[in-house]
């Protein structure tokens, strides 16, 4: 299927309003010392748990896609409850957006902004694909935006850097490069503020500015 020309053109535009998404890769030293790393392990899991906790979140921010020399950027707003999102981005330099919604329970997904009308399908990763020809995992997105594995298959590995943060996860063919994070405050762990999932041809970078965590 063609490549939306109206979704293409409007996050082109941007002269790189997502360029925040955009550096080098994590160069930050991989933790080693076997006890270290059990406590950085221990430590995800707990982190795990107090996100499981909360299934209402948000976040504003930027992102960057690329699909095999195909995409753009621009500013994007993910809003979830339980099983349900709904993502919109926008470019604002052409005021032109698309919404992303859907349910990670039925899988079914709609998405509106594209010429031709609204689309719907019953997979969000195939409904990107064949309405953008983007490659965005959205299920594991879901877990990856918040620096946790997707629990529905186990990861291939995982690395800490020297302060026990989450540095790399590879699951699915996809590796996610954990680049900055925001600081603990309180009882809510560190959350990250930059990220990058790649696997060949296909790249999601996301810049987060703010997250809103539910209290559980």
């Amino acid at each position: 299927m063609k490549v939306s020309g109206f979704l293409l053109a409007g996050l082109a535009a941007l002269s790189m309003a997502g360029c925040a998404t955009r550096g080098p890769a994590t160069d930050s030293p991989v933790l080693r010392d076997p006890e270290a790393l059990a406590a950085a392990q221990a430590a995800q899991g707990t982190r795990t748990a107090w996100l499981g906790s909360r299934p209402d979140w948000s976040f504003a921010g930027r992102v960057a896609v690329n699909a095999n020399g195909k995409g753009g950027s621009g500013r994007i707003d993910w809003q979830q409850t339980g099983a349900g999102y709904l993502v919109a981005l926008s470019a604002p330099v052409t005021r032109q957006s698309w919404r992303l919604s859907g349910d990670l329970q039925s899988r079914g997904a709609r998405l509106e902004g594209l010429e031709g009308g609204p689309r719907e399908g019953s997979d969000a990763d195939r409904l990107l694909r064949e309405a953008t020809g983007w490659d965005i995992p959205v299920a594991s997105m879901v877990h990856w935006v918040r620096g946790v594995a997707d629990p529905s298959v186990p990861p291939e590995a995982m690395e800490y850097d020297t302060e026990g943060r989450l540095r790399t996860l590879t699951q699915q063919g996809w590796r996610v490069d954990y680049l900055d994070w925001f600081p603990a405050e309180g009882a809510q762990p560190r959350m990250p503020r930059r990220m990058e999932a790649r696997r060949q041809g296909a790249t999601v970078k996301v810049a987060v500015d703010q997250w809103q965590l539910a209290p559980q």
